[in-house]
C-alpha cells in the first residue's frame, strides 16, 4: 500500500476518471467536498435521486435513448450506469465493516498488477462501465424503472452511512492500484461522481433537443 498521511482523501481519489469529467475538475470537485462536513456530503448525496428524476421527467424514450456523440452515453444509458454503481457500492461497504483493509474493484481504476488480481486479455476487469452498458443492454432498460431501483439503491446507502460509529467511519479499502480510502473519502467522491453524470445526462438531453428542433425545422422548410 503507498505510505499516504493518514485521512489524506483528496491524494487517494486524485486522478479517478469519472463519466465526462475532465479528471482535474473531478479533483477539485471532491477537494470541495472534502472541505464540506460529512453531513453536508449525506444531504447532497440524498438530492441526487430527486434531481435525476426532475431531469428525465415528461421526455419520452426515444429523447432518453439519444447519443450525443460516438461512445458517448444517453440519458438512460447515465441512469442504468448510476443504478448499477449503486449496487456495487453498497457490496463494497459492506465488506469494509466486516474486512480490514479489503482490496477492492473500482470502476475505472485498473489494477497495478494485473496479474495479482488475475486479469489478462482472457479475463479482463469486472469493473467496466462500458462494457456493462452493453452487455446488460441499457439501451433497451426502462430509464424510469431504471430510476426507481437507483433511487431505493440510494436511500440503502444513506441509510448505512447514518449507522456508521465514529470509529467506522475511518475504516478504510484498498483501490486496485494500491490506493486506501475510508468511508469519509467515499462520501466525497460518490458526491463528485453524482455531479459529473448529472452533468452528463443533462449534456445528453440538449443535445437530443437540438436534433429534434433541427428536425422541426427542417420539416417546416
Amino acid at each position: 500500500m503507498r505510505d499516504e498521511p493518514e485521512g489524506n482523501e483528496y491524494l487517494s481519489l486524485q486522478n479517478i476518471v469519472t463519466s465526462d469529467m475532465p479528471t482535474q475538475q473531478f479533483s477539485q470537485r471532491v477537494k470541495e467536498y472534502l472541505q464540506q462536513p460529512v453531513e453536508s456530503r449525506l444531504q447532497r448525496l440524498a438530492s441526487t435521486p430527486d434531481e435525476l428524476g426532475q431531469v428525465i421527467k415528461g421526455h419520452s424514450d426515444v429523447t432518453l435513448s439519444h447519443r450525443p456523440g460516438p461512445k458517448k452515453w444517453s440519458a438512460k444509458e447515465v441512469v442504468c450506469h448510476l443504478r448499477d454503481i449503486e449496487e456495487l457500492v453498497i457490496m463494497r461497504f459492506h465488506l469494509m465493516l466486516v474486512a480490514d483493509e479489503p482490496r477492492v474493484f473500482v470502476a475505472g481504476v485498473q489494477p497495478s498488477d494485473p496479474g495479482k488480481w488475475g486479469i489478462d486479455d482472457q479475463v479482463p476487469c469486472p469493473s467496466d462501465p462500458d462494457r456493462w452498458a452493453e452487455e446488460r443492454q441499457y439501451q433497451r432498460n426502462d430509464a424510469f424503472l431504471a430510476l426507481s431501483a437507483f433511487c431505493r439503491r440510494r436511500r440503502e446507502v444513506i441509510t448505512l452511512f447514518r449507522r456508521l460509529t465514529p470509529e467506522q467511519w475511518q475504516r478504510g479499502c484498498v483501490f486496485p492500484d494500491d490506493r486506501r480510502l475510508t468511508f469519509e473519502g467515499w462520501t466525497a467522491a460518490m458526491a463528485a461522481h453524482d455531479d459529473g453524470h448529472l452533468a452528463q445526462l443533462q449534456h445528453a438531453l440538449a443535445s437530443a433537443a437540438l436534433i429534434s428542433e433541427g428536425t422541426s425545422q427542417a420539416r417546416r422548410s
